[in-house]
C-alpha cells in the first residue's frame, strides 16, 4: 500500500507544476469592450516591487496636474494604483459607495475610444473619473489590508488610513535625514486639480475597528467566474502586528514604533542634526528654480489663489515640508543640548542663489522660515522671506479680518465659539506685533 502511494505522489508530482502553471497561464476570455486587458497578468510580490519602484520614480508633487486629474485625499493611492494597473496590465479593482466592486473588466465605458497611452486613453480616463467619484477614505478599509512593518512591505506604494485622511507611501529614507523614514505623498479636500504634499508620516495611534493604519490595496482574483479578492490572510505582507498591545514601546506614539522597526539604526544626535541640514539645503535648492518660473509667469498677477497656474507654481506643500524639517531640527538640537554656534555657522556656510546676483544663507532661512512666502503673485524677496515686514503687516491684516468676521457671523449664534476665535486672533496679534517690533519694521 504504501508502495502504490508513493508511486501515486511521483505521478502527482510531475503533474501539478504543469497542471498550476496551466491555470495561472490561461488566457480569460476578455471582451474589447472592457476598460484594460489584463491577460495572464496577476499581482504577487515581484509585481508590488514593480509597483513600488514605478511609484518611486514617476510620483512627484505635480504629477495629477501634469494630466489634469482632480483629486483629493483618499484619491491619491487610488487614482495612483488604477492609472498603473492600466500602464502594466494587471488587475484593478475598487469597492464602490454601495458596496459592488468596480473593475478593469467593466464595460460601462464600451462607446469611448481607446489610445495606447493611458493619459490619451478616454474610456480609461473616464473610468478613472468613475473610481475617484464613488470611493473615498470609507471604502479604502474594503480595498486593502493590514500589512507587517517591515521594509519589504512597508515600501512606496503602501497607503496609510487615519480619522478621515489618507495618503501614499512615496519612498523610504534610510539616512536619518528626515523625521520619518516613511515619506508620504497626499492632497487635501475639496477635490480639484493639486498639487500633491510630501510630508513625513505622522500618527499617534492607529486603530483596526475604524479601518486604520498601513495597509496596501488587496489582489483582484479570478475565480469561479467572476472577479473577486483574494482573501486578506492569503496575501505574502498581511499582518496585525500593528495592533498589538506591545508593538509600541511605553511612551512611544505609534509613528515612532514604526519608524523603529523600519530603520532600526541609532544615529548620533549631532551626526542627525547635520544630515537633516542637508536634506533642508537640498530642499531649498529645488525651490529656487520654482520660485523663479513663478515669479516669471505670474508677475503680472497672472495666478490667482485657485487657478491652474497658482497650482503649478505656488510652494505650499515644499514649504510646510521645509518648515517642518526646520521645526525638527531645531527640538533635535534643544532636546539634546546639541553645539548651536557650529551648526549655525555651518548653516551660514550653506549659500542659496535666489537670483542672479542674490543670495541667502541656510541659517537666513532657518531663522526666517515662519515667513517664507508660498505665493508666486510675490516678488523674489517675499517668497525668501527678505520682505518680512510685509508679510507681517498682510497677516496682521488678514488676522484683524477673520476676526472681524467671526465677531459678525458668530456672535449672536455662538458666542462661545466668537469668544474662540478672537482669543486666537488676539494671540496671533500679539505675536505678530513683536515680531513687528523685533524685526525693526516700521509704520505699522
Amino acid at each position: 500500500m504504501w508502495i502504490t502511494n508513493w508511486r501515486f505522489l511521483i505521478v502527482l508530482t510531475g503533474i501539478l507544476p504543469f497542471f498550476t502553471e496551466s491555470i495561472a497561464n490561461q488566457t480569460l476570455p476578455e471582451s474589447t469592450e472592457q476598460v484594460w486587458q489584463v491577460g495572464t497578468g496577476r499581482w504577487d510580490s515581484i509585481q508590488e516591487q514593480h509597483f513600488a519602484e514605478w511609484v518611486e520614480k514617476t510620483i512627484t508633487e505635480d504629477f495629477f496636474i501634469r494630466y489634469g486629474i482632480a483629486i483629493d485625499c483618499a484619491d491619491v493611492p487610488y487614482a495612483t494604483r488604477w492609472i498603473y494597473s492600466r500602464i502594466a496590465h494587471l488587475p484593478a479593482a475598487v469597492t464602490t459607495k454601495d458596496g459592488h466592486l468596480l473593475g478593469h473588466w467593466s464595460t460601462a465605458w464600451k462607446n469611448l475610444s481607446q489610445a495606447k497611452e493611458w493619459y490619451l486613453d478616454r474610456r480609461f480616463r473616464q473610468s478613472l473619473l468613475s473610481v475617484l467619484s464613488e470611493t473615498s477614505t470609507r471604502t479604502l478599509p474594503l480595498d486593502t489590508y493590514p500589512i507587517r512593518i517591515t521594509t519589504q512591505s512597508l515600501s512606496a506604494g503602501a497607503i496609510f488610513i487615519g480619522d478621515g485622511h489618507a495618503g501614499l507611501v512615496g519612498r523610504i529614507v534610510l539616512d536619518g535625514s528626515t523625521y520619518s523614514p516613511v515619506q508620504t505623498w497626499e492632497a487635501t479636500l475639496p477635490r480639484k486639480v493639486q498639487q500633491l504634499r510630501q510630508k513625513s508620516y505622522f500618527a499617534s495611534v492607529t486603530d483596526i475597528d475604524a479601518g486604520n493604519g498601513l495597509v496596501r490595496f488587496r489582489w483582484p482574483m479570478f475565480a469561479a467566474g467572476h472577479w473577486q479578492y483574494l482573501p486578506n490572510r492569503d496575501h505574502p505582507f498581511y499582518s496585525l502586528e500593528q495592533y498589538s498591545q506591545d508593538f509600541s514601546y511605553a511612551e512611544e506614539v505609534f509613528d515612532q514604533a514604526v519608524a523603529r522597526r523600519i530603520d532600526p539604526k541609532q544615529y548620533e544626535p549631532a551626526m542627525r542634526a547635520r544630515l537633516i541640514i542637508d536634506s533642508i539645503y537640498r530642499y531649498l535648492l529645488m525651490r529656487v528654480p520654482i520660485v523663479q518660473e513663478g515669479f516669471n509667469h505670474c508677475r503680472q498677477k497672472k495666478c490667482p489663489e485657485g487657478s491652474y497656474l497658482w497650482e503649478v507654481y505656488s510652494t505650499p506643500s515644499r514649504d510646510e515640508m521645509i518648515n517642518f524639517e526646520i521645526f525638527h531640527l531645531q527640538k533635535l538640537i534643544k532636546d539634546n543640548k546639541l553645539d548651536e554656534d557650529a551648526l549655525a555657522k555651518t548653516m551660514e556656510e550653506r549659500v542659496i542663489p535666489i537670483a542672479v546676483g542674490q543670495t541667502v544663507t541656510l541659517k537666513y532661512v532657518v531663522q526666517n522660515h515662519d515667513w517664507l512666502s508660498h505665493d508666486p503673485d510675490d516678488s523674489i524677496k517675499a517668497r525668501w522671506a527678505l520682505a518680512k515686514c510685509g508679510m507681517i503687516r498682510s497677516r496682521i491684516r488678514n488676522s484683524l479680518g477673520a476676526m472681524g468676521f467671526a465677531e459678525q457671523r458668530y456672535r449672536r449664534n455662538d458666542p462661545e465659539y466668537a469668544d474662540r476665535r478672537r482669543d486666537h486672533n488676539i494671540s496671533e496679534l500679539k505675536f505678530l506685533q513683536d515680531q513687528w517690533k523685533d524685526s525693526g519694521c516700521k509704520d505699522l
